[in-house]
Parts: structure tokens; C-alpha cells; sequence
């Protein structure tokens, strides 16, 4: 059986859990539940990191002993991570006797080889990174990350013959491509091995400046650096050097850091398990910040974002599928509440939900609300849409292409709302084509199925909820969804309607916590056996309109004689209406997720012609084409019979 092991960086305690910490949480999780669906025997860690200067000082100003306060920010730590729906195997606290004993066992490995020898350093000592900075790392005289002054300190240290593995590092780098990814991290790693030596690193703080960190096993005299404690957490909570879990998992090992950790995962990792005899681990996977407005999050700035406060304002499932569908792995993205809605208003609740309530409403009103049993297999464009998005989906996943892997399921979401409009089930109903009508909507469901298993790892409670929706009450094996194509069963009852995402409105500066939508998420959910009829929505109540009012109006009549999708907007489609004049209107229309533009073609519409002009998206828009939201879809308005174009609507 493949096996699977993924690591966050342990998360430092000297400041509370923000989104930064929340999003390389749920990553991994996400990974960890993909791996599981797989198939694959699965192990994932995280925890906290509570050594070192930083919490000296943050313990000191709060007023409390370096051991309490790392007590309560782990804690803190540890209770966001059943809120975020994060299935952890273990939380590793360097704290622990179990963890010291693998740090002195490890440190005693070294030292017994000879790659740790006592000497005498002065270099630029800076707090924030916690280890001294070279002439060459300052920008005029300060440290690059924290704008600060480092503080000059010459003191006996002992030192990790780090310079040794420099030229075995690179060689391994080169020869193992996918080790450091995306491609920028391991080019920048590269960049920096080749540049100039690497320096030997100084691995021990004697007692006399910081006595707050796990005892050196050859000096009593003597603490670890913080760094070289941490990242031995990694082995600790495999139970390091005999445990039955290191031998399982470590050889799949793959870590999951932001590019600010990146060097001493990249290089100081992997030549000191190089010096202890261990195999490197299999992969280094680096994210980029979440900016907000184009500014990394900081807490002297006040712009850090409270994971929590977003959960219980959308839900937590829109807080997951934003997170990893937004952000390009590896690159920076900038975080907004108004990109947050935009993306559950477009991919959520217009795409998604809107299928799914589509669906199970026709699925009731043409097949007695039960999955059909078509003679007949499915339409063969259709299936090859569904096995090609879920392989691509997989593949993409598997490489920490998040947002890519999304993107292609999305157009298999895109692709069956499409196939809505164009087989059009309520016409086939109308014509008495049951046969055909069952084909297409075993195959519209067996589609369902298929995103809905998909999007286990990254929205696990809508997916169980869509998946229940659907009657589908297998574990889901997101290995065969790359191969077959209908797993879902036949004749059993479906919900009748899904009300998983309701569109939000843009928030507002002063907005409280939106309960409604978060109890949304996988909440609310239909049940197939006790379904009730949607209430249905009631619009606010229409002012009286006098008749000048109406006046103002010039609706017409017209024909459309030409369609075609925007070429910026996926909702949107570029209608050319001949209303009688010298040469057709462009009207830009929200009618692509309920119509193909070729079927608009020589259809007969009625526009509001005295609409003042607009641009929308960067097209010029002459008018509004009016419609009428249906259980199905979107109906078009129209005349009863074959009207001059241009006819005026009295």
C-alpha cells in the first residue's frame, strides 16, 4: 500500500493562530484526507514550537513564566484545529520529555561523528529569525524581514558542520527535481548554494544569555538553537530512531512550510539529517503569503485575519474551497471578505448549488424523485467530461496544484449545467421520451457524484451532505473516479432540493457574523426520505408604480441574431438583438449557465431598449434582455406569435 506523510511547520507561540497558520493547516489536511480517499496508509502532524528568545520575551510581557505562556498559545493552537475540521494523526509539542529525548539523541548522533565542534563566533545577532545574519543577508545594516537593527554578539558557541554537505546538497537537489516545489523555491535554494559557501551553523545558546530551550547532552552549559530543536519534531512524533512509525511513514515524508521558512528547510534540514545517517525526506512543499491589500499580515500593521470570525461569518467549507481555490500554490495572494463572497456567489452558489437544486428538483419532477435506470449508457461526451476532469483533478492534487485542481473540476460543474440547457430534461418530459430522459439524468447525477467525491478533501461536510443528497452512501474512493462512471445507484430516493450555498450579499464594513450562511455549509441539508417543497422566495414587495412610471419603459421586441460568450466573463454572453434599426443592438446577458449561445440564435426576445449604456466587463451593453427564473432554469420573455423587430410593448 503507498503511504503518505505530510508535516505542517510546527507553529511558533509567541502570538495567537491568524490566517496564515489557518491556511497551511487546512492545505495539509486537505492533502492528508486526498491520500485517504486514495487509498493510501496516511499519517499527519502538526503542533506548536516553544523554545527560544521570542517566547522569553513574549512570556515576560504578559507577565507569566515561559512554560505557561507556551501552555496557553499551544492551546490555542491545538482547539482551532477541530473548528477548521482538521483530522490530525498527532500535535507535537517541543515541550515534551518525548521530544527532548529525540532532539539529545540526535544532537548526540552529530556530535559523535564529528560534525559539531565548540568555537568562538561574533556575528549579528537578530531576535525575530532567531539565528545570526551574515554582512551579506543585511540591507543596510537591518535585517531584511524585520526592518530591525540585529544586535552584535561574540560568544563561544558549539557549531554544526553544516559547510561539509553543501556540495552533497546541491548534487541531490539537481538530481531530484520535485524535492523543493514549486520550481521558483528549488531555483532560488539552487541560486543560493551555488552563489557562495555555506557557513557552518551555529547550534547551541549558552545558559548564561538563554536558559529556555532543551539541554545539550554533551554540555550542561549549553541549550539547543531553536531551529535545530524544531525541526527534529518531524522524527519525534514518528517515534524516532527504532518506532514502528518511522520505518512506515518516514520514507514517504513530505513537509508543507511558507517561503519564510523556506532555507532552513531546505538547507539546514537536510544536511543534518544527512551528518544523523537519515534519508532526506521526499518532498518540500512551499506556499506563498496571504496579503492584505498587497501588505504581508502583521500584527504591529493590525491587519491580521482571525480565521474563526470567517468560519462563523460564511461557514466553514466557503472558508476552505477559498483558501485553496484563490491562492496559486506558491505564488502570493491577497485575501478579502469581498473576494470571499465574489467566489461563493460564482463558484458556490451559482455554479454548484445551482446544479445540484436544478437537478434534484427535475430529478422529482420527471422521475419520481428517485436516481432513473436508463437502459441505455450515458452520452459518451459526457462521460469522457467527467472521467477527464477527475483525473485531472487527481493529478493536480497530488502535485499541490490546488487551485488548478479545482478549476478543472469546475469545468465539469460548468459542463453539466451546460448539459441542463442543451438536452433540456423538461422538453424530453414534455415529448414523452422517457428513455432519453432517464439517460440524461442518471448521467446529469452520476456527474454530481463525481464532483461531490472529488471535493471530499477540500469541503468534507458539503461533500458528505451532497453525496447524502444524492443517495450515495459509499466511502468514497476518489481513486476510481478517474476510470469509472456509474457508481451511483439506481432507483434510490434523492433530496428534493439542496440549499447548501444561498448567494451573499458583500459585507459591509460594520457587518455581524452571518450565522445564517454558516449553518448553510452542510447544515441544512434536504433529507432524500422526508423531503419538504421549498418555501419558496418571497422577493420584497413591490412599490405601487403610476402609470408615467411605465411610461418611462421602451420594451421591444426583437430578434437575436447572433451570440456569443464574453470573452472575460464565464456568466456572461455578448447577444446581438435586431430591434428594427439601422444595425443590431449588443446586449451583454447573464443567460450562459442556462444557455449555449447558439441556441439563442433566431430566438425572439423582449429588451428593455432605454436603458442607459454601460460597460460591463469591458463591453458595451445597449439594453437588458428580460427573463423569468424557473424551477428548470431561465425562460426567455417573448411574444406570442411571429412580431415585426422592434415592435414596441404596450
Amino acid at each position: 500500500m503507498e503511504r503518505f506523510y505530510i508535516t505542517t511547520p510546527i507553529y511558533y507561540v509567541n502570538a495567537l493562530p491568524h490566517l496564515g497558520h489557518a491556511y497551511t493547516t487546512i492545505v495539509a489536511d486537505s492533502m492528508a484526507r486526498f491520500h485517504r480517499a486514495m487509498g493510501h496508509d496516511t499519517y499527519f502532524l502538526t503542533g506548536t514550537d516553544e523554545h527560544g528568545d521570542k517566547i522569553v520575551q513574549a512570556a515576560e510581557k504578559n507577565g507569566q513564566a515561559p512554560k505557561a505562556y507556551a501552555d496557553e498559545i499551544s492551546g490555542h493552537f491545538r482547539a482551532l484545529l477541530p473548528d477548521l475540521s482538521i483530522t490530525n494523526d498527532d500535535f507535537i509539542r517541543t515541550t515534551e520529555p518525548r521530544h527532548a529525548a529525540a532532539v539529545q539523541s540526535i544532537l548526540q548522533r552529530i556530535y559523535d561523528a564529528g560534525d559539531i565542534y565548540f568555537g568562538e563566533y561574533g556575528g549579528h545577532y537578530c531576535t525575530g529569525c532567531e539565528r545570526f545574519l551574515t554582512d551579506k543577508e543585511l540591507q543596510e545594516g537591518l535585517c531584511p524581514d524585520h526592518k530591525t537593527k540585529p544586535e552584535y554578539i561574540a560568544e563561544k558557541n558549539y557549531f554544526f558542520r553544516m559547510s561539509k554537505y553543501q556540495g552533497w546538497l546541491l548534487d541531490h537537489i539537481k538530481a531530484n527535481s520535485d524535492f523543493i516545489r514549486p520550481e521558483r523555491y528549488r531555483s532560488e535554494v539552487v541560486s543560493m548554494l551555488e552563489m557562495g559557501v555555506l557557513e557552518d551553523l551555529c547550534i547551541s545558546r549558552p545558559k548564561s544569555r538563554l536558559s529556555w530551550g532543551i539541554e545539550l547532552p554533551f554540555d550542561s552549559d549549553f541549550v539547543c538553537y531553536v531551529w535545530f530543536d524544531a525541526l527534529t519534531n518531524y522524527l519525534t512524533a514518528l517515534d524516532w530512531p527504532e518506532g514502528e512509525k518511522y520505518r512506515r511513514y518516514w520514507p514517504a515524508c513530505q513537509h508543507l512550510v511558507a517561503k519564510d521558512i523556506l532555507k532552513p528547510h531546505a538547507v539546514f534540514w537536510p544536511t543534518m539529517l544527512k551528518a544523523a545517517g537519515i534519508e532526506p525526506y521526499r518532498h518540500l512543499n512551499v506556499h506563498g503569503y496571504w496579503l492584505i491589500k498587497d501588505t504581508k499580515m502583521s500584527k504591529s500593521l493590525g491587519n491580521v485575519v482571525r480565521p474563526l470570525e470567517l468560519t462563523a461569518k460564511y461557514g466553514l467549507d466557503t472558508f476552505r474551497y477559498f483558501l485553496l481555490r484563490e491562492m496559486r500554490f506558491g505564488n502570493d495572494a491577497s485575501f478579502s471578505e469581498e473576494a470571499l463572497v465574489a467566489r461563493r456567489n460564482a463558484d458556490l452558489a451559482n455554479d454548484l448549488g445551482n446544479l445540484f437544486n436544478r437537478s434534484l428538483n427535475m430529478t422529482h419532477k420527471f422521475c419520481d424523485g428517485k436516481t432513473p435506470s436508463p437502459a441505455g449508457e450515458p452520452d459518451a461526451e459526457l462521460r469522457e467530461t467527467a472521467l477527464n476532469a477527475a483525473s485531472n483533478f487527481i493529478s493536480l492534487f497530488n502535485s499541490c496544484n490546488f487551485s488548478q485542481a479545482l478549476e478543472s473540476l469546475w469545468e465539469l460543474v460548468r459542463g453539466l449545467n451546460k448539459y441542463i440547457d442543451t438536452q433540456a430534461p423538461w422538453a424530453l418530459n414534455k415529448e414523452g421520451r422517457v428513455e432519453r430522459l432517464a439517460e440524461v439524468m442518471y448521467g446529469l447525477l452520476e456527474g454530481m457524484r463525481k464532483v461531490a467525491v472529488c471535493l471530499t478533501p477540500v469541503m468534507p461536510q458539503a461533500a458528505a451532505a451532497m453525496l447524502e443528497q444524492l443517495g450515495y452512501r459509499e466511502k468514497p474512493d476518489l481513486a476510481a473516479e478517474a476510470t469509472s462512471f456509474g457508481l451511483l445507484p439506481r432507483g434510490v430516493p434523492v433530496a428534493l432540493s439542496s440549499t447548501l450555498f444561498p448567494r451573499l450579499d458583500m459585507p459591509m464594513a460594520d457587518e455581524a457574523p452571518r450565522e445564517q450562511a454558516a449553518k448553510a455549509d452542510a447544515k441544512k441539508v434536504a433529507k432524500p426520505q422526508a423531503a419538504k417543497a421549498p418555501a419558496s422566495d418571497a422577493a420584497q414587495a413591490p412599490g405601487v408604480a403610476e402609470f408615467a412610471d411605465f411610461q418611462k419603459l421602451d420594451l421591444r421586441v426583437g430578434k437575436v441574431v447572433e451570440a456569443v460568450r464574453h470573452p472575460d466573463a464565464d456568466r456572461l454572453l455578448l447577444v446581438r438583438v435586431d430591434l428594427g434599426e439601422e444595425k443590431p443592438r449588443q446586449v451583454v446577458a447573464g443567460l450562459a449557465e442556462f444557455f449555449a449561445p447558439e441556441a439563442l440564435v433566431g430566438r425572439r426576445v423582449v429588451v428593455v431598449a432605454n436603458l442607459a449604456p454601460r460597460k460591463l466587463r469591458g463591453q458595451d451593453s445597449q439594453g437588458m434582455i428580460l427573463a423569468v427564473r424557473t424551477e428548470e432554469g431561465m425562460e426567455l420573455l417573448t411574444s406570442s406569435g411571429d412580431v415585426p423587430s422592434g415592435s414596441k410593448v404596450s
